[in-house]
């Protein structure tokens, strides 16, 4: 990969068409492929942007989700190539696009040093120097996301379940593995056994006569325990992981999937410690299952570790990589202040650009019912407020890849929806509660938005793309790192940032991503314990323990590796060290 930065997925249309505006300069994205309503509307705009065919593929066709996902990714996959053969014909040293690519690769980059070796070379070596490198540039790669646990069952319309195979999750990867993308894809969320069965259906995702594997899997994991158990999964069934994307549990965008008071140091110090143990032994259950499916000739396969969540400057990009042995690192959040890269519509932009760290928080919003990184400007908030405030909570549910209840229904609902909202506020206001207790706990069923409208409206308002009395509600998930980071961005300054060539957040007091994460795991922690101190049982007392031993354990482990951290003044570490007292002292309290 020419970068050592990726960027993630972001939301449902924030990065939908990200590679189309990245790709060519060698760096790698991710779109999500939930929405295949999202996929075929975008797929008719830069159909028609382009003046390219647009055949439409209606929703009630034959394995139209699947079909959908597949001609969007081609679509993209044809695009970017046209774009970097364009890119890569352009002249050497004129300021043009092919002089970006490598202006953006980071300092010391062998690629990059070739380029500026060629800029100072003779007439008669330069003519073989532009062949040797053009030769070796690569556009980045058009990566996919799946939310393994977001794969609701789908009826026809005589109420009949269209079986396993169209799930959402499943129908999904369907439309990616047929694709022509060669890339990966990102499976997050959690383990589900019957979409990772799936990928082994597809030959793709297994090594051809040359030991390429075309497309890959990419594991999103919050620890070292859960990630080996979900690649041996795969390696018994011939799938090889070939990177654990690192993610923060809190200190991250969209859902926020908190570990039991582990932190980001101690679980990258575990994979720095175990990860050869742990390629050998995948590689041995891989090597077994390919044997038994027949293979003579295997070749080992490279897996990369990366880390995301929460890094906001060059020194910590750098850090970790280099302390960890990572092959790269995400940066999402930032990418949203960059129009250039992103889909944020100007009103959601302006909001976002001037917001500070209150304007940020964990709510309990999303429908899946797993903490929610949320912005507290979004119109998709004050929109809520509006609905409740009116006496008319909760959301028509039009797209259903949320609906997972089946408390009051025989067909799952969703908890965002005014359906379930008003019959779950009714039976509390009937279950002889007290006043207080009641309203709490409308207060939690009513905090639910609508994701699936609200996380694609600012693509379709950027694109002037809305339908008539389409909903104008947008939703965004930032991480909390990005109230750091204020005003908007070209591309170009986004990159010198992440590489140290430039510092966005110059004269912004902002603390180490380390004990930035660390005070979220405690304001959690605080928070669950407050909302259980009328039901604390020796189970909960058990969870609390073990939560506060790693957190204890984590601000250790912290201790003794700030006097290892390079390339930092005095006053910095010491101020890292305050921190982590002021940590201790807030956990002894609770």
């Amino acid at each position: 990969m020419p970068h050592t930065f990726h960027i993630p997925v972001l939301g449902l249309g924030f990065s939908i068409d990200t590679p189309l505006k990245v790709a060519r300069y060698g760096i790698t994205s991710t779109v999500s492929i939930v929405d295949d309503e999202l996929t075929e509307r975008m797929r008719r705009y830069h159909s028609e942007q382009n003046s390219l065919p647009y055949i439409p593929i209606n929703k009630q066709d034959p394995d139209a989700r699947a079909r959908r996902i597949t001609a969007y990714l081609n679509l993209l996959n044809d695009l970017v190539n046209k774009q970097f053969a364009e890119l890569t014909q352009q002249s050497i040293g004129q300021g043009n696009d092919i002089d970006k690519y490598f202006g953006l690769l980071p300092d010391g980059s062998p690629l990059k040093n070739q380029y500026l070796d060629l800029l100072v070379c003779s007439p008669a070596e330069r003519i073989i120097a532009e062949h040797n490198l053009r030769r070796q540039m690569r556009p980045g790669c058009i990566d996919v996301n799946i939310m393994s646990k977001v794969d609701k069952i789908n009826y026809n319309r005589e109420g009949d379940s269209t079986g396993d195979e169209n799930t959402d999750a499943l129908a999904a990867l369907r439309g990616f593995a047929i694709s022509n993308l060669q890339s990966s894809v990102i499976l997050s969320a959690g383990m589900n056994p019957r979409l990772y069965s799936y990928l082994e259906a597809f030959p793709d995702f297994s090594p051809d006569s040359n030991g390429i594997v075309r497309k890959q899997v990419i594991l999103k994991v919050s620890d070292f325990r859960s990630a080996l158990i979900q690649a041996k999964f795969l390696a018994k069934k011939g799938i090889w992981v070939h990177e654990f994307r690192i993610e923060s549990g809190l200190n991250c965008g969209g859902h926020a999937f908190a570990t039991e008071g582990l932190l980001l140091g101690p679980i990258l110090e575990e994979f720095k410690q175990k990860r050869q143990e742990m390629v050998t032994e995948l590689h041995q259950m891989y090597t077994t299952a390919l044997e038994g499916r027949g293979y003579s000739f295997i070749v080992k396969q490279p897996q990369r570790v990366s880390v995301q969540g929460g890094i906001g400057t060059a020194h910590e990009h750098d850090f970790l990589i280099q302390n960890y042995n990572l092959d790269g690192a995400g940066w999402g959040s930032p990418f949203l202040l960059v129009p250039e890269a992103t889909n944020v519509d100007d009103a959601t932009l302006k909001c976002i650009a001037t917001a500070d760290t209150s304007d940020f928080y964990v709510s309990a919003a999303s429908p899946l019912g797993v903490p929610f990184n949320n912005f507290k400007k979004s119109t998709a908030e004050q929109q809520r407020a509006e609905r409740v405030e009116r006496g008319r909570p909760g959301s028509p549910c039009t797209k259903k890849y949320l609906c997972s209840n089946t408390e009051f229904t025989q067909e799952p609902i969703c908890t965002a929806s005014r359906e379930y909202q008003h019959l779950k506020i009714d039976q509390l206001k009937h279950a002889g509660l007290i006043e207080e207790l009641i309203e709490q706990q409308i207060a939690a069923v009513t905090e639910k938005i609508c994701l699936c409208e609200g996380l694609c409206a600012s693509a379709y308002i950027k694109y002037d793309m809305l339908k008539p009395k389409e909903n104008k509600a947008v939703a965004i998930c930032p991480g909390p790192n990005l109230a750091y980071f204020s005003g908007t961005y070209t591309l170009e300054e986004m990159v010198k940032h992440i590489y140290g060539r430039l510092n966005l957040l110059a004269g912004v007091s902002r603390p180490n991503l380390f004990i930035n994460e660390l005070n979220l795991y405690i304001d959690h922690l605080k928070k669950d314990i407050s909302l259980h101190l009328t039901s604390f049982d020796t189970k909960k007392e058990k969870y609390i323990n073990k939560f506060k031993t790693q957190l204890y354990e984590g601000i250790a482990y912290y201790n003794q590796l700030i006097p290892q951290i390079p390339n930092q003044t005095r006053e910095y570490l010491s101020q890292m060290q305050a921190h982590l007292i002021a940590c201790e002292f807030r956990l002894n309290t609770l």
